[in-house]
């Protein structure tokens, strides 16, 4: 019996329709940038930047939890010739308790075609995780934060630093994933508006590398609106896949009062005790004979 990879990261970030004006040139720019090194741009007080954008992420988590908020993930492998081999689409509205419980109503969600890779709840988790990169301030000792430099992207001028954890964990030993890559922090909200980075460790599974792009919401906080992975995944086993996925998140709207929790069985919303919790990029495990 053939067992397919596992997409054990895919699909989580805080996730919309269309990229802002602001991102949509943004992604289209990635050669027109270039970072000026750190010994060019005057003195930087680093510490100060990580502590502040780190404690305004750990306010971004907290807010995330007053919006409800659109889902629309696609994952898709991609065979000779760029044509698309499988697929699997899910379009879905969140909310949020006070706790930061997230529901989800499954808005679109046709039956999945994908053969090579299976996604897993996993996926779904880290679509809320680890691709947005929402690093709260108790989770910043664990990373080794490198200033790299300044970068002006459109009207945004952008301090960037290179991110990993600070000691690799054992696969064997936790589930627990850290980002590794690099990010862009608004030198004036100092608040994250870009990541670039995957998922570690790896194990035996393997996860693409995505970008992240946030956009200023009630303007206040930047949440990540768009995710998007185009990567090759290979196997311990020589198995490769390649993997394309976009995640959008639209429609962000402020909850007001408290948000009303439907009993079992009551139609349109899941039951939260019998499904894993929705969102986090996209991992697999090798294909086993």
């Amino acid at each position: 019996m053939k067992h397919f990879p596992s997409l054990t990261s895919l699909l989580t970030v805080l996730t919309l329709a269309l990229l802002s004006p602001t991102f949509t040139t943004l992604a289209q720019q990635q050669t027109a940038a270039t970072v000026k090194p750190s010994g060019s741009t005057g003195a930087v007080d680093v510490e100060k930047i990580i502590r502040a954008f780190t404690a305004k992420e750990t306010e971004f988590r907290q807010a995330l939890t007053q919006y409800g908020f659109k889902r629309d993930a696609v994952i898709q492998t991609i065979g000779m010739g760029g044509q698309i081999s499988g697929e699997y689409h899910r379009v879905s509205r969140f909310v949020m308790d006070d706790s930061g419980k997230r529901f989800e109503k499954i808005l679109l969600f046709p039956m999945p075609t994908l053969t090579e890779v299976q996604v897993t709840a996993a996926d779904l988790e880290d679509l809320g995780g680890v691709q947005p990169f929402a690093l709260e301030a108790s989770k910043a000792p664990l990373y080794d934060f490198k200033y790299v430099g300044k970068e002006r992207i459109d009207e945004l001028d952008l301090y960037v630093f290179d991110v990993s954890p600070k000691v690799m964990p054992d696969p064997k030993k936790t589930k627990e994933r850290f980002f590794q890559g690099r990010i862009w922090v608004d030198d004036q909200d100092l608040q994250i508006v870009k990541a670039r980075g995957k998922g570690v460790p790896e194990g035996k599974e393997r996860f693409p590398t995505f970008e992240t792009y946030r956009e200023q919401i009630g303007g206040r906080y930047w949440f990540p609106t768009f995710t998007f992975a185009d990567d090759e995944l290979v196997f311990d086993s020589g198995q490769a896949v390649r993997l394309r996925m976009r995640v959008k998140y639209t429609d962000f709207e402020k909850l007001t009062g408290k948000v009303r929790i439907l009993e079992e069985g009551e139609p349109g919303i899941e039951d939260p005790e019998n499904k894993p919790t929705p969102p986090s990029a996209p991992a697999t495990k090798p294909a086993k004979p």
